[in-house]
């Protein structure tokens, strides 16, 4: 599961650019094969008050925390190519908006992750794809 921790200055998403920022994070993930439900993106509104950076309160910032759980990538290419494609992405919804845009990746062991009880099927399996067909998890 990629789990995405999005902090932002109030206001600076409307509903329906969230939406779209869910909406493009979900397809980067399912073009690689993932169940869209393993896609988990939560919004934080945080005040400026509350949100430094370098010291200093900035209203302008956004800080997302991604935690992959379902796929690790070991290879350097591979993870630069992924911080890079990341950024693409992000950029839409962040830098070409005016804000300023930091993350990173944790990658959790798999085998701490659970969903409804089930172990997620093992990555490109049947159990896998048919999770990925039905948008949810069921029993294998």
């Amino acid at each position: 599961m990629p789990l995405w921790h999005v902090y932002h200055p109030p206001g600076a998403y409307t509903p329906g650019q969230k939406q779209q920022l869910s909406t493009d994070i979900t397809q980067f993930y399912t073009s690689f094969g993932l169940p869209p439900f393993y896609v988990m993106v939560l919004f934080h509104g945080v005040a400026a008050d509350s949100f430094h950076v370098g010291g200093e309160p900035n209203g302008a910032a956004v800080r997302i925390v991604v935690e992959h759980i379902a796929r690790h990538t070991e290879d350097p290419r591979l993870r630069k190519r992924t911080r890079e494609a990341l950024a693409t992405l992000l950029a839409p919804h962040t830098a070409e908006r005016g804000l300023y845009c930091e993350f990173h990746i944790d990658e959790t062991p798999r085998d701490l992750w659970m969903i409804d009880g089930l172990t997620p099927p093992p990555p490109g399996s049947d159990a896998e794809q048919q999770w990925a067909r039905d948008n949810r998890p069921t029993p294998y």
